[in-house]
């Protein structure tokens, strides 16, 4: 039997990676899990939480996995690309998947850009109606400090794991990411130690990526990814 972990993002849950895990659903017999990392999901509760915490909670569900699998994959999103990085440095992982891998953190111009959208949409009186202002309000009121710096710790302690995977990786990101620069891209590239790596960009995607309107061909991608046998 085939496995497959899909670990989401930091102050995200399974729903980040909703559309593609329905599809896999769909279209594979694998054993999919999405862990809901400890203090994440629909309602946050990250005070008491630590980095260690959330790799101890992948890394528990990556065995129990592997447990009763062949083989498996790891597919990650942003924090939880790096994640999957450790993850497959440390195992014996068949395939890994990096989807807008938060390897480096915010995009300065697009931040701008999105700043701008926000100061024109407040002076319109339409913030309200502005879905970027309405999704980092809630975050902001619920996302203490201090779990901004385990997630910063993450970020650091995770990158010393790039130069040790070896296992095959696709690299995907959009160039609309407001969050992780997309030349973060070529950084892991040169980073990772594989030999067989793949590096796609989605013009128009932001961080969601796995919400892109392209997303059937996204998961198609890495569907096609997955399965395909790998150069010896």
């Amino acid at each position: 039997m085939t496995g497959c972990l899909l670990i989401h993002g930091y102050t995200g849950g399974p729903y980040e990676l909703e559309p593609l895990v329905d599809y896999l659903k769909e279209c594979t017999d694998w054993n999919i899990k999405v862990p809901i990392l400890p203090g994440h999901g629909k309602k946050l509760s990250l005070e008491n939480t630590t980095y260690q915490s959330w790799l101890h909670a992948a890394e528990y569900r990556f065995n129990k996995l592997a447990e009763t699998c062949d083989e498996v994959y790891c597919i990650g999103f942003s924090m939880g690309g790096m994640i999957a990085v450790y993850l497959a440095a440390k195992y014996d992982i068949a395939k890994l998947v990096l989807l807008a891998p938060a390897g480096k953190f915010l995009c300065s111009r697009q931040l701008s850009r999105d700043f701008g959208v926000l100061i024109k949409d407040a002076l319109k009186g339409h913030l309200k109606r502005n879905h970027l202002y309405l999704h980092y309000k809630k975050k902001m009121r619920e996302v203490p400090i201090k779990a901004n710096l385990e997630f910063w710790k993450l970020i650091r302690f995770s990158r010393k794991f790039l130069n040790e995977v070896k296992a095959p990786v696709l690299i995907v990101q959009g160039k609309q990411d407001h969050m992780v620069p997309y030349k973060t891209v070529y950084y892991l590239d040169q980073e990772i130690a594989s030999k067989q790596k793949e590096i796609v960009f989605f013009d128009q995607a932001r961080h969601m990526i796995c919400w892109v309107d392209d997303k059937n061909i996204l998961n198609e991608l890495i569907h096609s990814f997955l399965v395909k046998p790998m150069a010896c």
